[in-house]
């Protein structure tokens, strides 16, 4: 699966974020014979399960130029660094608790040369920085990244959704998004993406 499949969504990329989205399969490939971010039989998937499925909040909300936006948990770099190289105007701040994966982060963004991604790593119950919007692709429960990420949120508003937290998430979550049902909004990307591996994933947004 190639870099192709990003354009059939995404069409209008100018060249170099099209050269960016092609390079990021030989830089996780190298990365990962190293450090083992993405597991072994999924690396060959890069672009359907990774790229794309980040690429699934820009569906859901294009960020304005100067969005501050922290990836939570980002572990190799998604949702960050596929929506860092779709939004160059607006800033990514990567974090995780685990080194390694922060190394990759940093190295992969220098290599790509984006230079709207900032990296560190730490707890993230550590970051006291302001955002516009939280995003994760990590496996905890809604109301654990809520009570960590609500301290992050910023005040003022530039986009076209409230400030907030955008969450990639995969099959039931009635329970999980039940304390929350009056303010939680969930969209499946099987309404924009048609590959069998979207039937069940959805981005969960939630104002705070």
């Amino acid at each position: 699966m190639s870099s192709e499949l990003i354009l059939k969504y995404f069409p209008d990329l100018s060249e170099k974020q099209r050269e960016q989205f092609v390079m990021l399969d030989e830089l996780y490939h190298d990365w990962n014979a190293k450090i083992n971010v993405i597991s072994r039989k999924d690396i060959d998937n890069l672009y359907e399960h990774h790229v794309l499925h980040s690429l699934g909040i820009a569906e859901v909300l294009r960020f304005r130029p100067e969005t501050a936006v922290m990836d939570l948990g980002t572990g190799g770099g998604f949702p960050g660094i596929p929506l860092a190289i779709m939004f160059p105007e607006s800033k990514f701040h990567l974090v995780d608790s685990t080194k390694k994966k922060i190394l990759v982060c940093t190295e992969v963004a220098k290599a790509l040369g984006l230079t709207n991604v900032s990296t560190r790593w730490c707890r993230a119950e550590e970051e006291k920085g302001k955002f516009d919007f939280v995003v994760s692709r990590a496996v905890m429960p809604l109301a654990d990244l809520v009570k960590i990420c609500r301290k992050n949120i910023a005040k003022e508003q530039h986009n076209a959704l409230p400030n907030g937290l955008i969450c990639l998430k995969g099959g039931e979550l009635a329970s999980e998004t039940y304390p929350m049902k009056n303010s939680v909004d969930i969209t499946p990307l099987s309404d924009y993406f048609s590959e069998e591996y979207f039937k069940t994933k959805k981005v969960v947004y939630l104002p705070l």
